[in-house]
């Protein structure tokens, strides 16, 4: 079994791929939209901006795979209970990472060293979607 993490937007989830697989280094291996998709439960409920939204999105970040989408259905609303944390081997990295998603983002911790970690940020990102960013206690 396997846990694979998936990320809800509210229309902008193209983007939001896109920023992720250069932040982090990632692949983008599905990108399918909703007028591409055609499903037949979902094209007649949507306006024609929405059939451009996201139906289905996977990005691959080394051997880890996360699903992404555009949900048409509900309103999306930013979720500060759950996030997603990466770890990176150097300080460098996780700057690095965070320099590229920073713009339009809301800090909760600053980047900084902690009791477990020589570099630590978190925050949520312009997406809406809420990242730790960070090495282990010891950089490799």
């Amino acid at each position: 079994m396997k846990m694979v993490p998936t990320l809800n937007f509210g229309g902008n989830c193209r983007e939001a791929i896109q920023q992720y697989a250069k932040a982090f280094g990632g692949t983008i291996t599905c990108l399918v939209s909703y007028r591409e998709a055609n499903d037949p439960a979902w094209m007649p409920l949507l306006t024609e901006e929405q059939k451009d939204w996201i139906y289905h999105a996977e990005l691959l970040l080394d051997d880890q795979r996360i699903i992404m989408s555009d949900h048409a259905d509900i309103a999306f609303t930013t979720c500060y209970s759950n996030f997603l944390t990466l770890m990176y081997d150097t300080k460098e990295q996780v700057q690095q990472a965070y320099e590229l998603l920073k713009d339009g983002s809301q800090t909760i911790y600053p980047m900084e060293a902690t009791p477990y970690s020589s570099c630590r940020v978190v925050f949520v990102d312009r997406f809406g979607i809420r990242w730790g960013i960070m090495t282990e206690q010891t950089e490799r």
